[in-house]
C-alpha cells in the first residue's frame, strides 16, 4: 500500500527559509521518526487507553474491543487514501492541499479549516485530559489531598501556555520528547495489560475472573448498529494519526517518510488499542458490575494496575498518561498552527498568520491556535458550568464529527485524482479501498446523528456543523479566503500511467 508510484517522485531540495521575494517556508530538517513522533503524540496512545474507553463502553457495553476493532478497519481504510496523496503532494496544509489539489481551492479551504477546528477541539480534549489525571496524581500521591472542582481547569490552562512556549520552538526537539515520553509509558501500558492477561489465564484474577470472546460481541438484547455510536470514540483515539502530513513541507523526505509515518502508526495503534482494551475490560470483569466499574475508572489502567500490581504501578501510569495527554495537546497545536499558517499564507502571503519566525515555526499562528483552545474551554467551564470530565467528551465528540466530514471530503477528492483523473498511475482495482472508507465513515457519521441525540450531547452536532459551516460562509463571501497555489517543488512529476 505504500509503493511509490512507477516513476520516482523527486525530493523537493532541503533550503531552510525562503529567499527575499519568495514565499515563506519552513524550515527542512524532520527524519521520518520526528514525524512518527507527531503522529503517536498527536494520537496520544497512553492517554486514549485510559480514558477513551470508557465513552465507548456508556454506548456498547462490554463490546468496547469491537468498537475499536471497527475503527481500527475505518482508519487503514482512510490510511490508505493520505499514503496515496502523500505520494504526490507534500504541503503544510495537510488536506487543506489534498482537498483543494482534487476538488478546488472552496473545498480545500474549508476543509483545512475544519481539520483546524478539529484540532483546537483535540487541543480541548487533551488538555482538560491532562489536569483530570494530572489532579488524579497530585490527590493518590498525597501532593494534594483535596483538590477542588476547578483542580483539572488549573492544570489545563497552565498545560497551554507551556503548550503554547513549546509550539513556537523547532519541532525538532519537541518531538524526540513526545516521542521518548509517550514510548516509556506505552511500554508501560502493555507490561500492566500482560501481567492482567497472564492472571486472567491462570484463574488468579480478582473475583475469578476468565479470559472470554465476549468483548467481541455486542451484549444480547442491544441493537448491533449501536456499536457504531462507540466507533465514535475509537476515531476519537486513532485521530492524529495522519498528523505527520503536516509536515509535508518540514520532512528531508516527505514522499517516502511521511506515508511510512502515517501507516506505521495507524498499524501500530490498531494493534495497540484492541490489544489494551480487550485486557482493560477483562480485566474489569465483562458482567454488569465490571462494566459500571470501567465507566467510573478514572485512569482505567491506573486501576488496573494497581489491583493488578501495585499502587506505585497505578499512580506512574496515571502520571504518565497526564504527560501524554499534555503531549498531545502540543502536538494539536502544532498541527493547527501549520493549518492555519497554509490557510493564511495563501490568502495574504507574508503577512500576519502566513509569517514565520527565524527558527521557521509559525509563531503568530500558533497563538491564534491556543487562544481558540483556551475559548473553547471558557465556554464550556464558565458559560455552560461543565465540569473537566463534561469538556472533555463534548470536545472530544464534536472534534471527531467534525473529523470524520474531513475523511470524508479527502476520500472523495483522492477517488476523483487517482482513478478518474489522467493520467491515472494506480491500478483501477485499488479503488474499493477508499470505497469501503467511504462506506464506514458514512455510516458511523450517520449512526451519530439519526436518529437525532437528546439531553446536552443534542448540541454536539450543532457545533460540528457549525464550524464547517461558518468555513462555507466564509469562502462564499470573501473569495479571496480560497487562493490555493500548489508550488512545483510541493507535488510530485507525473508518473507512467499505471496498467489495469
Amino acid at each position: 500500500m505504500t509503493a511509490a508510484d512507477p516513476t520516482p517522485a523527486k525530493e523537493p531540495t532541503t533550503g531552510p527559509q525562503s529567499a527575499p521575494g519568495t514565499r515563506p517556508a519552513l524550515r527542512r530538517s524532520l527524519s521520518v521518526w520526528q514525524a512518527v513522533g507527531l503522529s503517536i503524540a498527536l494520537m496520544a496512545p497512553s492517554m486514549a487507553a485510559n480514558i477513551n474507553p470508557q465513552g465507548t463502553a456508556t454506548s456498547v457495553g462490554r463490546a468496547v474491543p469491537l468498537a475499536f476493532l471497527l475503527a481500527t478497519i475505518g482508519v487503514l481504510l482512510v490510511a490508505y487514501v493520505f499514503v496515496r496523496l502523500c505520494q504526490r503532494f507534500n504541503h503544510a496544509g495537510s488536506v487543506y492541499a489534498f482537498v483543494a489539489a482534487t476538488l478546488g481551492a472552496r473545498a480545500g479551504t474549508v476543509a483545512g479549516w475544519s481539520l483546524m477546528g478539529t484540532y483546537c477541539f483535540y487541543g480541548v480534549v487533551t488538555s482538560t485530559a491532562a489536569g483530570i489525571f494530572g489532579t488524579s496524581f497530585l490527590q493518590t500521591s498525597g501532593v494534594w489531598p483535596d483538590p477542588p472542582d476547578w483542580a483539572p481547569f488549573l492544570i489545563s490552562c497552565l498545560a497551554l501556555v507551556l503548550v503554547w512556549l513549546l509550539t513556537v520552538i523547532p519541532v525538532r526537539g519537541g518531538t524526540r520528547v513526545l516521542l521518548s515520553v509517550e514510548g516509556i509509558t506505552v511500554a508501560l501500558i502493555l507490561v500492566v495489560s500482560v501481567v492482567v492477561l497472564v492472571h486472567l489465564v491462570n484463574g488468579t484474577a480478582p473475583g475469578g475472573l476468565r479470559p472470554t470472546w465476549n468483548v467481541f460481541r455486542v451484549a444480547p438484547g442491544s441493537d448491533s448498529s449501536t456499536v457504531f455510536l462507540g466507533v465514535v470514540f475509537g476515531f476519537l483515539s486513532f485521530a492524529g494519526f495522519e498528523a505527520a502530513a503536516t509536515l509535508g513541507e518540514e520532512a528531508r523526505h516527505p514522499r517516502k517518510d511521511i506515508p511510512r509515518a502515517i501507516l506505521g502508526t495507524a498499524i501500530f495503534g490498531g494493534a495497540y488499542f484492541v490489544f489494551v482494551t480487550a485486557v482493560d475490560v477483562m480485566g474489569f470483569g465483562t458482567d454488569a458490575a465490571g462494566v459500571d466499574a470501567f465507566t467510573k475508572s478514572s485512569s482505567l489502567l491506573g486501576d488496573l494496575g494497581t489491583r493488578y500490581v501495585g499502587a506505585w504501578v497505578g499512580d506512574l501510569i496515571s502520571l504518565g498518561a497526564a504527560i501524554s495527554a499534555f503531549g498531545c495537546a502540543l502536538a494539536c497545536a502544532v498541527g493547527g498552527s501549520r493549518l492555519l499558517f497554509a490557510l493564511s499564507r495563501d490568502a495574504a502571503g507574508e503577512r500576519g498568520l502566513g509569517r514565520v519566525t527565524k527558527a521557521g515555526t509559525p509563531a503568530a499562528a500558533a497563538v491564534v491556535v491556543v487562544l481558540a483552545m483556551y475559548l473553547i474551554v471558557a465556554v464550556f467551564a464558565l458559560g455552560a458550568g461543565s465540569s473537566a470530565m463534561d469538556v472533555f467528551l463534548a470536545s472530544g465528540t464534536i472534534g471527531t464529527l467534525i473529523l470524520l466530514v474531513v475523511y470524508l471530503v479527502t476520500t472523495i477528492g483522492a477517488i476523483r485524482l487517482l482513478f478518474f483523473t489522467a493520467p491515472r498511475t494506480v491500478p483501477m482495482y485499488e479503488i474499493a479501498v477508499p470505497l469501503l472508507a467511504l462506506v464506514v465513515l458514512g455510516y458511523t457519521l450517520f449512526r451519530n446523528v439519526v436518529p437525532y441525540p437528546t439531553g446536552t450531547s443534542a448540541s454536539y452536532p450543532l457545533v460540528a456543523g457549525g464550524w464547517i459551516v461558518l468555513g462555507i460562509v466564509a469562502v462564499l463571501l470573501v473569495p479571496r479566503l480560497s487562493r490555493f497555489a500548489l508550488r512545483e517543488d510541493l507535488t510530485a512529476p507525473t508518473a507512467v500511467p499505471a496498467r489495469r
